[in-house]
């Protein structure tokens, strides 16, 4: 039986820059190609919406990929959107988000839907992030999580037109619908 190579962040620093957005999850390499147009779209619809809602209300940071949350150092990952209340803004540091952030936000491909809703799910859960959001573009929805205990339990799934608040924003009005282009 072949030994398993667990890589650590330092060998995640010495990856290629080519093109493909990397992460290690529990030491394993796991890549996938760029975000097609209709899902930096999405991505970037709920960034404008959740930065303007932050810096209105002076809650932290909100931060865009690609940027590495390093949860442990085999553990490093990039989602579409990172959220850091006030007290965990010393987490960010020179090489990126050093711990968990408040909340991660993973916006579905075909090609990661596995990742986001199955090994993603587990990692953020082990690793304490507080808040998980998963928007599907192609249902139109956004399944927002609360982690309980070690699990993640749905909060909310939201649809349509309707002006809905998600965790950890008690009075952010978004509409889902919003966000589809």
């Amino acid at each position: 039986m072949p030994t398993r190579v667990i890589l650590t962040y330092k060998d995640y620093e010495a990856l290629p820059a080519d093109g493909r957005r990397y992460e290690l999850h529990d030491g394993e390499l796991s890549g996938t190609p760029a975000p097609s147009p209709k899902h930096q779209r999405v991505s970037g619809n709920l960034f404008a919406a959740l930065r303007h809602y932050v810096k209105t209300h002076g809650l932290g940071e909100i931060l865009y990929a690609p940027i590495d949350c390093i949860l442990n150092d085999i553990t490093i990952v990039q989602p579409d959107i990172v959220y850091l209340e006030p007290r965990r803004l010393q987490a960010i540091s020179a090489r990126g988000i050093e711990g968990p952030p408040t909340l991660v936000v993973e916006i579905l491909l075909p090609s990661t839907t596995q990742i986001d809703r199955g090994v993603k799910f587990q990692l953020y859960a082990r690793h304490e992030v507080p808040y998980y959001w998963i928007v599907d573009p192609e249902a139109r929805s956004i399944e927002a999580y609360i982690l309980t205990g070690s699990a993640y339990q749905l909060a909310a799934r939201l649809e349509g037109a309707e002006s809905v608040s998600l965790p950890p924003f008690p009075d952010l009005a978004l509409v889902p619908a919003s966000l589809w282009p």
